[in-house]
């Protein structure tokens, strides 16, 4: 794919280390170079959108803003129709002690529940600003549906990874490899989606 929109860095709104890479060998083919908000001194500003598109869309904006460049930033989260959406865009912190106390939340919230209503989804928003006030910031979404276990399985990947069954696969989320999970993930989905808008931008 050839390069579209000339640049030679852009500001990813995240200190995560496995985003930071998944950004970067993502978009090798653009000639871009990632640069991640913490190593120009940029904190994590506040999310207080209601949907994963607002909380995108500040980040993105926060981090264009203070270094003067464009910016990327992806919200994403676990959805459950059954709950009402939640965790949703708390899921980092649903029950507000980190992944294994979300995960077991969850599983008490969801204990009176089976079949059809254990149904989930994987979403993320990615957004990218050409500059602070850009107007049309290109937005792409990906999602990843499958259920919610009754147990917990699986020692790789974080967050709802080992409760959360993909769709068509034999293995958790947290059982699956690296290139696999990026492959199939909500994340890779929405990236991929960044990038067919990037080549018509």
């Amino acid at each position: 794919m050839a390069p579209v929109i000339q640049m030679s860095s852009v500001v990813l709104a995240s200190g995560n280390r496995g985003k930071i890479a998944e950004f970067s060998d993502a978009l090798a083919p653009l000639g871009w170079h990632i640069v991640p908000q913490g190593t120009l001194g940029i904190t994590d500003v506040e999310e207080t959108g209601l949907t994963f598109v607002e909380n995108a869309l500040l980040k993105a904006r926060h981090a264009a803003t203070c270094s003067g460049q464009p910016a990327l930033a992806d919200d994403s989260g676990l959805v459950v129709p059954a709950l009402n959406g939640a965790p949703g865009i708390y899921s980092s912190r649903y029950s507000g002690q980190g992944d294994l106390s979300n995960n077991e939340k969850l599983l008490q919230d969801m204990a009176d529940l089976s079949g059809a209503a254990r149904r989930a989804f994987f979403i993320a928003v990615v957004v990218f600003l050409r500059h602070e006030q850009d107007p049309t910031p290109i937005i792409a979404t990906g999602r990843w549906w499958g259920h919610i276990a009754h147990d917990l399985s699986g020692d790789g990947g974080f967050g709802y990874d080992p409760l959360f069954q993909p769709d068509d696969c034999e293995h958790r989320a947290a059982a699956l490899s690296v290139a696999i999970k990026n492959q199939l993930s909500h994340r890779g989905q929405a990236i991929k989606a960044l990038l067919a808008e990037l080549s018509r931008d």
